[in-house]
């Protein structure tokens, strides 16, 4: 399987996550201060649909890499998405 290997894609990658990493502390404290359910419930849906946009931009990062060809694109949206 391919890996990213531009620079640029990586940090983009990794600062894209490293934001997902602080919407769950966020989630962790709002569930240690006894928030409101929907309010918990709204920033983990925030955080799910974040962490499937870094999904989408690690494949988008293989693509215009060029690492990947259509075959392998399609397995990893079945397989994954």
């Amino acid at each position: 399987m391919s890996m990213v290997k531009d620079e640029a894609g990586k940090k983009a990658l990794c600062d894209r996550l490293a934001r997902v990493e602080g919407q769950l502390r966020g989630l962790q404290k709002l569930i240690q201060a006894e928030a409101e359910s929907e309010k918990v419930a709204q920033q983990m849906t925030a955080a799910r649909k974040a962490l499937d946009k870094a999904f989408f931009a690690l494949v988008a990062t293989l693509i215009a890499e060029g690492q990947v060809d259509s075959d392998e694109v399609a397995a990893l949206l079945l397989r994954f998405a």
